[in-house]
């Protein structure tokens, strides 16, 4: 497992992305996961896999309020915001492959802008945790890129990589697609999401 990525994110750059993502327009956060929710079925729990301070979690809030959520978050700071601001059936405070939850838990596991910071020989193990601690849906929203690329990040290597992650997760897992799609950044930058390519997956 390659540590470098866990470290920045768990230590060097977390103050400044828990500040980055502290404001952000309700109205659209919940449009945009209306809008990826929307072909999804009855969802009695949620996990998100890298919540940061919870901005995910307050839009479904809204759009799935029955729903019981939870988190891996790998920052501490992070992650005590989120525990404290909201009221969570299950959380833990690390890398997602050193989570442990039982298979088949939750309805919806996803990931928001947190595999493209996954390094590339971590992605199909960090995916496959996300399928075994699903019951039903997997849902991504992640950059896209129709071939791998490494992207510099805030002046730093190896901290954000592009690719097709819906056809590296169809190629490894028993899933079919449900839906798919694009929130574009023009539109959706001020609810955090910044041109996301979105999938939506069910379990066979």
């Amino acid at each position: 497992m390659n540590r470098e990525q866990e470290k920045f994110w768990a230590d060097t750059y977390s103050k400044e992305y828990m500040e980055k993502n502290a404001a952000f327009d309700r109205d659209r956060g919940e449009e945009g996961w209306s809008k990826m929710l929307a072909s999804a079925g009855p969802i009695g729990s949620i996990l998100e896999c890298g919540s940061n301070i919870g901005r995910n979690i307050g839009f479904l809030e809204a759009v799935r309020p029955d729903a019981q959520k939870s988190i891996i978050e790998i920052s501490k700071g992070a992650y005590e915001t989120v525990t404290n601001r909201y009221p969570l059936a299950s959380s833990f405070n690390g890398p997602i492959l050193a989570s442990d939850f039982p298979p088949a838990s939750f309805d919806l596991v996803f990931t928001i802008g947190v595999l493209i910071h996954i390094n590339p020989d971590d992605l199909v193990a960090t995916m496959g945790k996300m399928f075994d601690y699903s019951k039903r849906y997997v849902l991504m929203g992640e950059y896209f890129n129709r071939t791998p690329v490494m992207i510099e990040y805030q002046g730093e290597k190896d901290k954000l990589f592009k690719r097709d992650f819906g056809k590296l997760f169809l190629e490894n897992f028993d899933v079919e697609l449900v839906d798919y799609g694009f929130l574009w950044g023009h539109i959706y930058d001020d609810a955090g999401f910044d041109d996301i390519t979105w999938w939506l997956f069910e379990k066979r």
